[in-house]
C-alpha cells in the first residue's frame, strides 16, 4: 500500500464523510454525495433535442429547435447549459449551499456542471471563466458568493483562467424571487458594470451562476459583457426552474 493511499484511509477513519442526503458514510472517493443519492438526483438530460440557445429540454427531438421563450424575448447569451432540474433533493441542496452555507457541497457541484460543460458547449473555444457576483449587502450577510465556489470548480476542472471581479454588480436591486418575467427583466436593468474591460475583449466567457427560472439575470449580464467587448457569453448554471 503506498502512502498516498494510506493517508487517504487515515483521513476517512478520522474524518469521515457523510453524504448531505441521506447522512450516511459516502462510499465515493471524492465529493459527498452517495452513489445511491447520486442516482437520485434530477439531472437534465443533455442532447440536441433542446432549445439551441437557453437549453430547455423538449419531449420531441427537434433539430436547430428554438423555443417559445427564446423566440419571444431571445437571451442576450449565445447558449447555455444547466445540470440539474431544481425540485426535490436537487432544490434542498442548492438551497443548504446558497443559504446555509454547506459550501462544502461545491466540489459535487462542480462534476455536475463540469459534465454538462462537455455535453452542450465547445469547452475548447472557452477562453475565461467567471462568475455571477452578488450585491455587496448579500455577500456580507452570507459570507460569500455561490456562484464564485462554483465558478472555481468549473474553472479547475476545463483548465481555464478564472476571472475575477471583473463583472460586477452594483445597487441593491429586491430578489427575483416571487417576481413576474417581466418584473425579472426591470429589476435587474442597468445592474452589472464590466471592470478591466481589456481582459474580455474578442473572448469566448463562461459565465456560472446557481439557479436560472426566467434568464433575465443572466441575459442582463451577458448584455453587459458583449457591450464590453466580449465575443460570446456561454451560461453554465447548476440548476433550472423551468416553467410549463
Amino acid at each position: 500500500m503506498n502512502l498516498r493511499r494510506l493517508g487517504y484511509l487515515l483521513c476517512e477513519f478520522l474524518w469521515p464523510r457523510f453524504c448531505p442526503v441521506c447522512r450516511k458514510r459516502t462510499d465515493r472517493p471524492s465529493g459527498m454525495v452517495c452513489s445511491h443519492c447520486l442516482m437520485r438526483l434530477p439531472f437534465v438530460e443533455q442532447h440536441e433535442g433542446c432549445c439551441r440557445v437557453c437549453g430547455r429540454p423538449v419531449e420531441e427531438v427537434k433539430t436547430d429547435f428554438l423555443c417559445e421563450d427564446c423566440k419571444i424575448h431571445k437571451p442576450r447569451f449565445d447558449r447555455a447549459a444547466t445540470a440539474l432540474y431544481y425540485t426535490g433533493i436537487a432544490r434542498a441542496m442548492v438551497q443548504n449551499y446558497k443559504y446555509n452555507g454547506h459550501v462544502w457541497l461545491a466540489e459535487d457541484f462542480g462534476s455536475f456542471l463540469e459534465a454538462a460543460a462537455y455535453a452542450r458547449f465547445d469547452v475548447e473555444a472557452i477562453d475565461c471563466v467567471l462568475p455571477m457576483p452578488v450585491t455587496v449587502l448579500h455577500r456580507i450577510l452570507r459570507g460569500y458568493n455561490q456562484s464564485s465556489y462554483l465558478a472555481k470548480q468549473v474553472a479547475r476542472r476545463l483548465q481555464k483562467p478564472y476571472l475575477k471581479g471583473v463583472l460586477v454588480r452594483r445597487g441593491h436591486s429586491k430578489r427575483q424571487a416571487g417576481l413576474s418575467e417581466e418584473e425579472r427583466r426591470k429589476n435587474v436593468k442597468d445592474t452589472f458594470t464590466v471592470r478591466r474591460a481589456s481582459g474580455i475583449q474578442g473572448r469566448t466567457l463562461l459565465l456560472v451562476d446557481d439557479v436560472l427560472t426566467t434568464g433575465s439575470t443572466l441575459s442582463e449580464a451577458a448584455d453587459v459583457l458583449k457591450k464590453a467587448g466580449a465575443r460570446q457569453v456561454l451560461a453554465l448554471t447548476l440548476a433550472r426552474s423551468f416553467k410549463n
